[in-house]
Order: C-alpha cells, then sequence, then structure tokens
C-alpha cells in the first residue's frame, strides 16, 4: 500500500498505481463500502496505451494521471494528445483527450472493464475469485453475484459495447488544439450517487488553515484537514451523527479508541465531531448490571513484544469522559453536555467497579497486567471526570479525585524502574507486583493529562522531576528516531523498525510527546520531534500516515514507509492539528469565557498564523510571532483572554 495512490470519500474509494490503468492487480479498482465495484478499467487510444508521465493527488478524494501518444505520423518524437485521467472516489472517471495535432483527429478509444464483486478483506488474503461476466445495461456494462451487483455506464454512450470482452468503444473527434473526453460513473447496483459527509452542508470540521515562515505548515493542514473530511462517517443509527474511520484502506469502519482519540485531537476545528462520536458510542455502550456495564466495546490490540495484547475497549471507555469535558472547554453546547453526560457517568460507574477495591487498573482477564499506559488513561478520566461532574452539579467527584490522589502518591513506588540514568516509568505491574521494563511509546500518556479550566493543564501520575527524566528518555537517541518517536528503543529487546508497537513511529504517539513536552516545559525536547514529524511529512506529500518506519534518521535519508499502514488515518491527520496548537498553545475554557495562550517561547516554526479554528462555537485565529508571543485575531464576542 506503501506506493498506491488512494482516494477516500468514505464510504468511497479508489485505489490505483502510478501508471493509471486499473489492471484489477491487488488492491486496484473503485470500491464502495468495503466491495470492489470494479477491478478493472484499462484504457487504449488508437490501439495503444498512452505513456504514463505523471500521476499525483490532487485532494483526499482524487488522483490525477496524465499519459501522452503521439497520434500523427508527422509529428516527430514530440506527443502531440495528453491523455487526461481525473478518477475520484466517488465512483467517476472523467478522461480527457487534449489534441496538441494542427489538424483534426479522429481517435479510436476503447475502455476494457471488469470485475470480482470482492469484499476488500477477501481480496487482501488473495482469495477475491475469478471475474464475472459482463452484461450490457443503458450505456454500459453490469455485474452481479448473489445480491451483489455493478454498473458502470458512460457519458457519452460508446458506439460499441461488448459484454464478452467488457468493452466499451467510441470514434473521439478532436479539432486542432481542441478536446473531447469521456465520463465514466461507477454505481452499485442501486445505482445510487455517493454522498460523502465531507462534501456535505453538515460537515463538522472546519476549514482551518496555517501559513508562516515555514513553507511546510499551510499544505501539511490543508491536507490533513482534507483527509479528515473523506473519513468521515454517518452512524446508521443517527445520520445527523458523524465520526471517523480509522483510516483507508484497512480500516474504513468505526473504531471506538481510535475515534475518540482523533476526535480530542480534533477539537480546535469544532465540537461537532466529537458530539457526534460521543453520541455515536453512548449506544454502542454494554449495557448493565454486570462488571461490563457501562464499558464501551472494542476488540484487542497488538502492543509489542513484552505485553499482551490490550483491550481498545477499555480505553475507548476511559477517554469517553475525557473527551466530553473537553470539548466543553472548548465550546461544546450547554445541551449536549447533558445529553451525554449520563453515559459519561456510566463511564466513570465502570471505571470505580473495575478497580474495586485495588489501586490500579489491571486489564479485564483475571490476574491481568496493569499497565502504566491504562492507569494513566483511568488517572486522567478521574480528574477530568470529576470536574466535569461538579460543573454539572452531579455526585461522584470526591470520590473520583480521591482515588486519582491515591494513585498518584503510590504510582512511583510501583512503577519506577531505576538505572544508572535516573530511572523510567515501568511499562506494566505483574499481579504479583513486579515491574515489567522495557518502557516504549506508549509512556507518552503519562505525559498527557487533559484540561482543566482557565486553561491550567490537570495533574499527572509523574511529578515535575520524573517528568524531566522522562522527557530525556523520550528525547534521546533510543526513542527520537529524527523522524518522530519510536515505539521501542532499538538496544531493547524484541526491537522491529517495522514493528506496529515495537519500533515504528507512530504520529499519535509522537504530536502526545509533543504536547506533554511543552506543556511541561521541556521544549527543545518537544521541538526535536516535531521537526521531524515535519521533515518526515515532507517525504510522503504532506499525507502522514499512521506509522513508519523507526530507522535512524541519517543525511539525505528518508523515513521508510511501512507497507501496511493506512494513508489517510484519522489518528495522523488529527495529530497534525494537536501539534500546531501547540506550537500556539491554545487552552480554551468557553464556560468561563476566557481562552488561554501557552505558545511555545521558542517559537520552533517561526512566525505562524492559525485561521478558521473554532472556539466557543465561532471563527477563531491567532498568530505567533519570531518571539514566541502569541496575539488573539479573531475570537467569538464576550471571549476574554485568560492568564
Amino acid at each position: 500500500m506503501h506506493t498506491a495512490l488512494v482516494g477516500v470519500a468514505l464510504p468511497g474509494l479508489v485505489i490505483s498505481t502510478d501508471q493509471g490503468q486499473l489492471t484489477g492487480q491487488g488492491l486496484e479498482g473503485f470500491y464502495r463500502a468495503g466491495t470492489r465495484l470494479l477491478a478493472r478499467c484499462g484504457l487504449r487510444v488508437a490501439g495503444r496505451e498512452p505513456l504514463a508521465v505523471q500521476a499525483r493527488r490532487t485532494g483526499a478524494d482524487r488522483v490525477r494521471f496524465v499519459g501522452t501518444l503521439r497520434a500523427s505520423p508527422q509529428s516527430g518524437p514530440d506527443p502531440d494528445v495528453l491523455v487526461e485521467r481525473i478518477r475520484c472516489a466517488d465512483g467517476t472517471e472523467r478522461i480527457t483527450l487534449h489534441s496538441a495535432a494542427p489538424h483534426p483527429l479522429r481517435l479510436p478509444v476503447e475502455v476494457t472493464l471488469g470485475t470480482d464483486l470482492a469484499d476488500l478483506a477477501a481480496i487482501a488474503s488473495g482469495s477475491a475469485g475469478r471475474e464475472l461476466p459482463a452484461h450490457v445495461y443503458d450505456s454500459g456494462l453490469r455485474w452481479s453475484s448473489g445480491g451483489t451487483s455493478a454498473t458502470v455506464t458512460a457519458e457519452p454512450p460508446p458506439a460499441d459495447a461488448l459484454a464478452s470482452a467488457g468493452v466499451l468503444r467510441w470514434e473521439l473527434d478532436l479539432p486542432p488544439g481542441g478536446r473531447a473526453g469521456v465520463l465514466l460513473r461507477v454505481r452499485p447496483g442501486s445505482g445510487a450517487p455517493l454522498r460523502a459527509v465531507g462534501h456535505a452542508a453538515g460537515n463538522p470540521l472546519a476549514p482551518a488553515q496555517a501559513t508562516g515562515d515555514d513553507p511546510r505548515v499551510e499544505a501539511l493542514l490543508r491536507t490533513s484537514v482534507d483527509d479528515l473530511r473523506s473519513l468521515l462517517l454517518r452512524d446508521p443509527a443517527n445520520p445527523s451523527d458523524t465520526h471517523l474511520a480509522a483510516g483507508a484502506p484497512w480500516r474504513c469502519g468505526p473504531a471506538a479508541a481510535d475515534a475518540l482519540a482523533a476526535a480530542r485531537m480534533a477539537l480546535p476545528l469544532g465540537t461537532g465531531l466529537a458530539a457526534g462520536t460521543l453520541r455515536m458510542l453512548a449506544r454502542a455502550q454494554l449495557p448493565g448490571p454486570g462488571p461490563r456495564a457501562g464499558m464501551i466495546p472494542g476488540p484487542r490490540r497488538d502492543a509489542g513484544p513484552h505485553l499482551a495484547p490490550s483491550c481498545t475497549g477499555t480505553e475507548a471507555t476511559l477517554l469517553f469522559p475525557v473527551l466530553l469535558a473537553e470539548a466543553r472547554r472548548w465550546g461544546l453546547p450547554d445541551r449536549d453536555t447533558e445529553q451525554l453526560l449520563p453515559a459519561a457517568e456510566r463511564c466513570l460507574s465502570w471505571l470505580r467497579t473495575a478497580v474495586g477495591r485495588d489501586l490500579y487498573l489491571p486489564d479485564p482477564e483475571p490476574g491481568g497486567l496493569s499497565r502504566s499506559e491504562t492507569q494513566a488513561h483511568a488517572h486522567r478520566a478521574a480528574v477530568l471526570g470529576a470536574d466535569l461532574l461538579d460543573a454539572c452539579g452531579r455526585p461522584g467527584g470526591a470520590e473520583l479525585r480521591q482515588w486519582a490522589q491515591a494513585v498518584r502518591s503510590a504510582f512511583r513506588d510501583d512503577f519506577w524502574v531505576d538505572d544508572p540514568g535516573g530511572g523510567r516509568p515501568a511499562a506494566a505491574r505483574a499481579a504479583d507486583g513486579r515491574p515489567v521494563p522495557h518502557p516504549g511509546a506508549a509512556a507518552v500518556h503519562l505525559l498527557d493529562t487533559g484540561l482543566l479550566g482557565r486553561g491550567a493543564c490537570a495533574p499527572g501520575l509523574l511529578d515535575r522531576a520524573d517528568t524531566g527524566r522522562l522527557a530525556r528518555v523520550l528525547a534521546g537517541p533510543g526513542m527520537d528516531s529524527g523522524w518522530g518517536l519510536r515505539g521501542l528503543a532499538p538496544k531493547e529487546p524484541g526491537y522491529n523498525p517495522f514493528g506496529h508497537r515495537s519500533g515504528a513511529v507512530r504520529v499519535h504517539e509522537t504530536a502526545l510527546a509533543v504536547a506533554g513536552l511543552a506543556a511541561a516545559g521541556h521544549e527543545p525536547e518537544a521541538t526535536s520531534l516535531l521537526r521531524g514529524v515535519l521533515a518526515a511529512a515532507e517525504t510522503f506529500d504532506h499525507r502522514l500516515p499512521e506509522m513508519y518506519a523507526g530507522e535512524q534518521r541519517t543525511e539525505g535519508s528518508a523515513p521508510l514507509p511501512h507497507p501496511a499502514a493506512c494513508r489517510p488515518a484519522a489518528t495522523a491527520a488529527a495529530a497534525v492539528v494537536l501539534l500546531l496548537t501547540t506550537v500556539a498553545g491554545i487552552r480554551p475554557d468557553a464556560p468561563a469565557g476566557t481562552v488561554s495562550l501557552h505558545p511555545m517561547r521558542s517559537a520552533p516554526l517561526g512566525e505562524l498564523s492559525l485561521t478558521g479554528l473554532r472556539v466557543a462555537g465561532a471563527p477563531f485565529s491567532l498568530r505567533v510571532g519570531r518571539l514566541g508571543v502569541a496575539v488573539v485575531e479573531e475570537a467569538a464576542d464576550g471571549l476574554q483572554l485568560g492568564v
């Protein structure tokens, strides 16, 4: 997938190679809701395939292919016909021939089509099956298998349609310097056109823009917002609620933990996405009674070579009240907060039940580990949850604060592993109390403490001294690859530069590290990681994948793509929003009518302007100068600058 050109407008998806022809090999094709509607789309002009000269994305949902051919014998070595193909995830492909010949041309055009109507998972596993026979249908062809069917129609209609060969033919007339073309429409059997959420009027993401001394920020934010919009889905239970798919092509459905994490990082683009995500997941909460009542279900996820797979349901359940509390700070309307508060209370009730008489939150199976990452999630949920309950006049806040304080007091004794460098947090604590060493990038969650009122960061599990020690570990050569934060240091047993949780750079975790380090005052360490990700983004055409290899950056090198990474990915795209707003230091408190600015004083990107953000339901813009001083340039009426 690392060499594929992917267009996304969910539930539509199109995957191509840089040659422009769809050959039916690998994952190539047009997809709708995970089904490949068209696998082959081969173009021949005057009996020849155009010579591919360029292929590039022109948006999250479309790719432009350019080819050339010589149609006139007297043209010499210079092509006189340019062939342009605009392929879109909405199921359309526009083929246009541009003539540079000094005389009229009549060119035969032939498009060969075919499909297997296979499921994406079957294709990925190599069991797609054979191509299906075609039938002439309307102004094109139709295929069917079981209860699934697909059609390709053309405008203008073809002069010939040969079902047995899957061929459509035209004779196109091009005047000197003129053009002519064909529009293909790929549809499922229902024939319904694609209505992508990201292009609808109800799209919840603000069109934020970035400009400044660093020329990369403009394209990076534009591409990331475009990618987030392309990954939006509607909840079938309530189509007015939108949420993010995890990524394309592998994870085009809802993934609770990723959807919540991405919505949280995207709060500067508005609270609508957070509200839709929270409502969708509130409907998925497990009912009671029972020990799992209030939990948001989620699958297991690989946790690297030293830990058993983790439960993403635990992470999602703990993220739910955090996202609601922080969305309220960013300006979530009171009616939405009140509507979602009972679901957040159920999450917090599950936390109290799962901890029981113990101090730490263990994995759900008997004798499960107590992971430091999970304790960070649980502690943040308790602190922000208590704040939310108090603000809404609900009971339970005092009990949560008391538990959080107890965890803070004991965490260092139980989870800190001393070494000559000052020590570091253990990855987990076994049921018998033994620490499990080999900490990785998951330790960044200890720095992600959450946002309270008046622009204050919530207390975390680490004191100031231990935060500094962790900062040195994360910024050291073992963890900082030069392209971002590795999942595991190369000297650790089980290191694999391509390992999901054992060495690859995950953009989401790197962004959390940058934000946490900057908030704790460790700007040099945050800046190193920030600049590494920005350098990597350039090599990925500003469309960051969810992860890439953790090989060390050297002079003239480039980050190695991970062949199975989603690109675009919701957490990677939303991480860009977090990175840039971290540089600006935006900390709103809409209920109090204030916004505090805590920019990075070193101004690592030089002058930076962010426009089109949303705070307190209104446009918000600011500029950070080269001396690290931030100035608000647009804000909601009555919003005051806090300390």
